[in-house]
């Protein structure tokens, strides 16, 4: 598959170098205001001159950028984001002397940072919301051969003031599936623990720099594997729970990644112990299983105020052994449960007064039912 979807990006980019026309940007659309930008370059909303059709203009200076590069991103995002949660591009291209653009759908409503309370976050059913929405996107994704490698709050972008429709964008570093890559450390709690090497090494050739060393480190290379995605996904729903981050950066020189580790392995080894009783005939139900972890193993203080449920979840998606992490798709097993500590317990009440309700209900009715056998003369 990985093959496939990269020959035929590769072909649809071969053909769209052949077409690619020069514009003059204000003589077909008219630039209304500046939505982003960053180091790929910049993000204007704009309106068609003729249709009035409102897209978004993405702007990369073709100084820093290849064409290949743009291409690339082009029709990845044209062809196949075809999911609603993708933002797609909307089939206009061009260069200008010193850009080359193209248009896409535009998310009106700002992206998803823009909405996050620092150190509060978002409420939880919108968290839900948002994280079954990007679950169904990144899934669709992979399935078509890709892996998107930069999802994170300013890559995902809003439909709506209330996120009931947000789109993931931005593929300039999405590879196929299988694609082998040099290996970026980059200082972010998005960054998989799996690339911790880079890091070194790239500490140990400043300090041969700084030495005057000139022999040359040769490149850590990895395989691109949608487990990349699942980790970004993992910390994003923290992110939203809580509106902080779990950690700095996923190194073991990171002490609140450390500590998570350190909790994430004491699991493991309570995991295996708990098979081995099953495969004895021992057998708890699941909820008493993320009860009792809570209980004997508490999470780092980071995570307090989460759930059992979603504690459970992180250990899917945060799993710091790549090929052992959960898929996307592992989200959706989670909605609809308490993500939140205080959801938790009033769950709990609502069910503690449900079952009082019922219990009077039964009562009251045994009641009625003897003084009806009284009444009719039954003994």
């Amino acid at each position: 598959m990985a093959t496939t979807a990269a020959q035929e990006l590769d072909e649809l980019c071969y053909l769209s170098a052949q077409s690619l026309p020069s514009l003059k940007v204000s003589e077909h659309f008219q630039v209304v205001k500046l939505l982003g930008e960053g180091s790929y370059g910049k993000v204007m909303l704009a309106a068609h001159r003729k249709r009035g059709t409102p897209m978004a203009l993405k702007f990369f200076p073709r100084q820093s950028t290849s064409l290949t590069s743009f291409l690339r991103e082009y029709n990845l995002s044209l062809s196949y984001c075809t999911h609603p949660s993708l933002t797609r591009a909307l089939g206009i291209f061009f260069s200008t002397p010193t850009y080359y653009v193209f248009a896409q759908q535009a998310g009106l409503y700002g992206d998803l940072y823009s909405v996050i309370v620092s150190e509060v976050g978002i409420n939880e059913e919108c968290t839900q919301r948002v994280m079954a929405q990007l679950s169904g996107a990144v899934t669709h994704l992979h399935s078509l051969g890709f892996v998107h490698r930069d999802i994170k709050p300013e890559n995902i972008f809003l439909c709506d003031s209330s996120c009931r429709w947000v789109k993931l964008g931005d593929f300039g570093l999405a590879r196929a599936i299988g694609s082998t890559v040099r290996a970026v450390w980059y200082e972010s709690p998005f960054c998989t623990p799996e690339v911790e090497p880079a890091k070194e090494g790239e500490k140990e050739w400043k300090s041969r720099e700084s030495e005057g060393t000139q022999e040359e480190m040769e490149d850590i290379w990895i395989t691109v594997e949608p487990c990349i995605d699942s980790w970004a996904l993992g910390v994003l729903t923290y992110c939203l729970l809580t509106g902080c981050f779990p950690w700095e950066e996923s190194t073991h020189d990171d002490r609140g990644y450390r500590r998570y580790k350190q909790w994430f392995d004491r699991e493991a080894e309570k995991e295996k112990i708990r098979e081995d009783k099953w495969s004895s005939g021992e057998k708890t139900d699941s909820y008493t299983i993320m009860e009792e972890n809570q209980r004997d193993n508490p999470p780092p203080s980071q995570f307090q105020g989460l759930s059992s449920l979603v504690m459970t979840l992180f250990r899917e998606l945060l799993n710091p052994q790549p090929k052992l992490r959960g898929s996307p798709e592992e989200i959706l097993s989670y909605l609809g449960g308490a993500w939140l500590m205080e959801t938790e317990k009033e769950e709990r009440r609502k069910a503690e007064e449900a079952e009082k309700e019922a219990r009077k209900i039964r009562e009251a009715g045994g009641v009625e039912e003897e003084l009806v056998r009284e009444g009719r003369g039954e003994r």
